[in-house]
């Protein structure tokens, strides 16, 4: 049974480990197999969109994590009032 089949299309953040390290990719799901998952991140790099796809196999795979809305800007910092 895929175990993430229900995060497909959505986009995720998944940490997993290669060999002694630990990685973490961010992007869409576009697929779970019930043995490996594939994340799609899409970029743009000298004026041309790109894509990369990540497989991971499920025994690698640490936790994956469904993102929610864009992150916001973080507010700007304003000097408390000393009284």
């Amino acid at each position: 049974m895929a175990r993430y089949s229900s995060l497909v299309g959505q986009p995720v953040e998944a940490r997993y480990r290669a060999g002694d390290i630990y990685l973490t990719v961010s992007g869409t799901l576009v697929s779970d197999s019930g043995h490996a998952i594939s994340i799609e991140e899409s970029f743009s790099q000298d004026g041309r969109d790109k894509s990369m796809r990540v497989e991971i196999p499920y025994d690698y795979v640490i936790r994956v994590l469904k993102l929610g809305a864009k992150p916001q800007a973080p507010a700007p910092f304003t000097k408390p009032a000393v009284k």
